[in-house]
Parts: structure tokens; C-alpha cells; sequence
């Protein structure tokens, strides 16, 4: 099984590729503690992501809240291997 670093950076490949100018940037959570990992900025939209390896990977306190909450207001997501292709679909329609 590849390491963590190994699959967020090739799920954020995959999204530079899908959204050609798009800036990712790497989220602080020493600075605000559950704030997802990834922030995706496109066009005049944003999405949050929480990358795991392992779709069975425990969730940090505060996480869940700041999916949501990006997902009520933006789009927020957890990804992992079993549903990296739905999100990637869901976050193609959202920036388009």
C-alpha cells in the first residue's frame, strides 16, 4: 500500500490535470485543528478535500464538521481509493 503523501499527491495530479490552472494549496491544521488537508481553487470556486489512503482511516476531531461545512456552502469531500473516482466526478460538475 503506497503512503499517504504518495496517494494525496497523485489524487491532486489528477485534479491539476482535470482543472489546468487551478491553485492547490495544502491546508495548516496546526493552525486550525480538523480543517481539511487540501483546498482546490478554480475559476471563482473552491473545494476542500481530506485525502486518505485508506478509505477506513480514522477522522480527526472537527473534521467531519469542516467537510460539511465546506460541502454546505462550496464543496467538501473525504477521498480515498473507493470513491476517488465519484468525487473527482462530482467536483468535474461542481467547477463546471
Amino acid at each position: 500500500m503506497m503512503k499517504e503523501s504518495e496517494y494525496q499527491a497523485s489524487v491532486i495530479d489528477k485534479i491539476k490535470e482535470m482543472f489546468p490552472g487551478c491553485i492547490v494549496t495544502k491546508q495548516d491544521s496546526n493552525y486550525l485543528q480538523g480543517i481539511p488537508d487540501w483546498c482546490v481553487f478554480y475559476g471563482n470556486r473552491y473545494a476542500w478535500l481530506e485525502i486518505k489512503r485508506d478509505p477506513n482511516a480514522p477522522h480527526r476531531p472537527n473534521q467531519d464538521y469542516y467537510v460539511e461545512w465546506a460541502d454546505s456552502r462550496a464543496f467538501g469531500a473525504f477521498v480515498n481509493p473507493m470513491n476517488e473516482g465519484v468525487v473527482l466526478k462530482d467536483l468535474f460538475d461542481y467547477f463546471n
